[in-house]
C-alpha cells in the first residue's frame, strides 16, 4: 500500500469514528429535528388544505345566498347570509354582512339597512375600502330616508379631493342638500363634480342635469 493510500484509509477511519461518536452523542436529537421538520411540513400542508376547503365552502354558501335573493326568497337569503356572517371564512363574512344589508333595503327595511351599513362603515376590523363602500350605501339610502346632516355624517369624509369615492360622496351630499331645499349647497357639490377629472359618466351626467334644474329654478348662485 502506498503512503497516500495509507493516509486516505486512516483519514476515512477517523471520519467514520467521528461520525459514530457524533451519532452516539447527538443521534436522538438529529432524529427529533428530522421528525419536527416532517411534522411541520405536514401541518403546513394540512393548514393550507383546511384553509382552501373553508374558503370553498364559504364561497359556495355565499353564492347560494345570492341565488336565493335573485329568486326573491329574501327571508331565506337573509338567514343564509346571517349564518355566513358568523361562520364565513375570510372576506366572505364581511361580504355577507354587506349583502344582508342590501337585502334589508330590498325588503323596504331601510332603517335596518342603514344601521347595518353604518356599523360596517365604523368597524375597524373591516378593510378600509369596504368600510367606505358601506358608508356610501348608507349615505345614498339616507338621501331618501334621513336628512342632510345624516348623509353628511356618513359620506362627507369621503368627499376630499384625493379620495377615490369623492364623486359618489359629493353626489349624495348634493342630492341631500337639494331635497332639503338648500340650493346653494346643492349647487356647490354638483359644481365640484362637474369641475373634477375622471368623473364616472353616469355621475357626471346626473350632476349636469341637477345644475340645469338649479339654473331653471332661478335660485342658482353666481360663482365668486
Amino acid at each position: 500500500m502506498s503512503d497516500d493510500s495509507f493516509i486516505r484509509q486512516v483519514d476515512e477511519d477517523l471520519r467514520s469514528d467521528r461520525m459514530k461518536s457524533i451519532w452516539k452523542r447527538y443521534g436522538r436529537y438529529i432524529i427529533g429535528i428530522a421528525v419536527l421538520l416532517v411534522l411541520g411540513t405536514a401541518v403546513d400542508r394540512g393548514y393550507d388544505y383546511w384553509r382552501q376547503s373553508q374558503a370553498s365552502q364559504s364561497g359556495d354558501a355565499f353564492l347560494a345566498a345570492l341565488n336565493l335573493a335573485r329568486e326573491g326568497r329574501q327571508d331565506e337569503a337573509l338567514a343564509a347570509l346571517r349564518a355566513l356572517e358568523q361562520d364565513g371564512y375570510g372576506a366572505y363574512a364581511v361580504l355577507a354582512r354587506m349583502r344582508a344589508a342590501t337585502v334589508l333595503a330590498d325588503q323596504g327595511d331601510y332603517q335596518a339597512a342603514i344601521s347595518d351599513f353604518s356599523v360596517i362603515g365604523n368597524d375597524s376590523g373591516v378593510p378600509a375600502a369596504i368600510r367606505d363602500v358601506a358608508r356610501l350605501r348608507a349615505g345614498y339610502l339616507l338621501v331618501d330616508h334621513g336628512n342632510y346632516d345624516d348623509v353628511s355624517a356618513q359620506v362627507e369624509g369621503l368627499s376630499g379631493p384625493d379620495n377615490a369615492m369623492r364623486h359618489s360622496a359629493r353626489e349624495a351630499l348634493g342630492l341631500a342638500a337639494w331635497k332639503a331645499g338648500d340650493i346653494a349647497t346643492a349647487q356647490r357639490w354638483f359644481e365640484m363634480i362637474a369641475g373634477d377629472n375622471g368623473v364616472p359618466g353616469g355621475i357626471l351626467q346626473r350632476s349636469e342635469i341637477m345644475l340645469d334644474l338649479i339654473a331653471a329654478s332661478g335660485k342658482a348662485t353666481q360663482a365668486s
